[in-house]
């Protein structure tokens, strides 16, 4: 394995296509690309500091090292990754990749990052960003801390577990989410998606979980939420604590210990297909003539 130690690598690709090597203590600085088409590389304890340093490449390990502001666009296309004890700093990390690894990695502008990747495991991340993880696949997250808007967009095949998301549009356009022991604040959350299911998790949302089909809570809390569940088909909801209002859902069983405000609109809706199970219900309304009555 080639040897690259304690170097200020500048200038357009300055270790194109390297291949097995071990680079530690060094700084990729002014030049862009300077990794492009590496191949079984690690780096260690050092620094990126100009954008595009990992493309097209393949098996990369990065170790107690950091990804300064202008390393943006850093990791695209390529496959292969373990990242361990990094911090990130610049935003569009991780775009069409494949086999990621992270853990310990702090992502300090994460916006529009792990893009259209797949293969993705995270283990005590934190981040902050908006559309972070936008169409990606196959992901699984352990101790994941994020702030962002609009995170897993599109997301296929994702589990979550022992994690805090605070969020507005969360888990829209997806299928196959499975989100265990988290918290999670947000606003319209599940909106368009297909089988989402939450265990032991607390959830506050403004109009959550609407137009999804296969939507299960299981012993969870719902705190804050209403106008909860509009148009959502296959409900299996077990809630504990109260829920402020429930919107015209389409078909399953809603468990609840309290429901402030129960909307069933029979000019939208056929109240039969779902069974409402709560022994303290509040207002309960069958047909509303103005359309943002709750």
């Amino acid at each position: 394995m080639k040897k690259i130690s304690e170097k200020k690598l500048t200038g357009e690709r300055a270790l194109f296509q390297i291949s097995d090597a071990e680079v530690t203590n060094s700084i990729f600085d002014d030049g862009e690309s300077p990794l492009k088409h590496s191949d079984s590389i690690k780096v260690i304890s050092s620094s990126f500091r100009y954008k595009y340093p990992l493309w097209y490449s393949n098996n990369v390990e990065v170790k107690d090292s950091i990804f300064f502001e202008l390393g943006k666009s850093g990791i695209w296309y390529t496959n292969g990754i373990k990242f361990k004890n990094v911090q990130i700093d610049a935003p569009k990390e991780f775009r069409r990749c494949k086999d990621i690894e992270l853990e310990d990695v702090i992502f300090t502008n994460a916006a529009e990052t792990l893009w259209s990747c797949s293969g993705i495991k995270l283990k005590n991340v934190q981040a902050k960003g908006d559309y972070f993880a936008m169409n990606s696949t196959d992901m699984k997250c352990e101790n994941f801390n994020l702030s962002g808007n609009y995170f897993f967009d599109g997301g296929k095949n994702l589990e979550i577990r022992n994690s805090r998301l605070i969020s507005k549009d969360a888990f829209w356009n997806c299928e196959d989410v499975t989100v265990y022991d988290s918290l999670i604040i947000g606003e319209y959350i599940g909106w368009n998606s297909k089988n989402l299911r939450f265990v032991n998790c607390t959830i506050e949302s403004n109009q959550g979980f609407c137009y999804i089909d296969g939507l299960k809570l299981e012993n969870c809390t719902l705190i804050n939420t209403d106008l909860a569940f509009e148009y959502c088909t296959n409900i299996d909801a077990d809630i504990h604590g109260k829920i402020l209002s429930i919107k015209n859902p389409l078909s399953g069983k809603i468990k609840a210990d309290e429901i402030i405000e129960l909307q069933l609109d029979k000019t939208k809706i056929d109240p039969s297909k779902t069974q409402i199970i709560c022994s303290k219900i509040g207002k309960t309304s069958y047909e509303v003539t103005d359309k943002n009555e709750i």
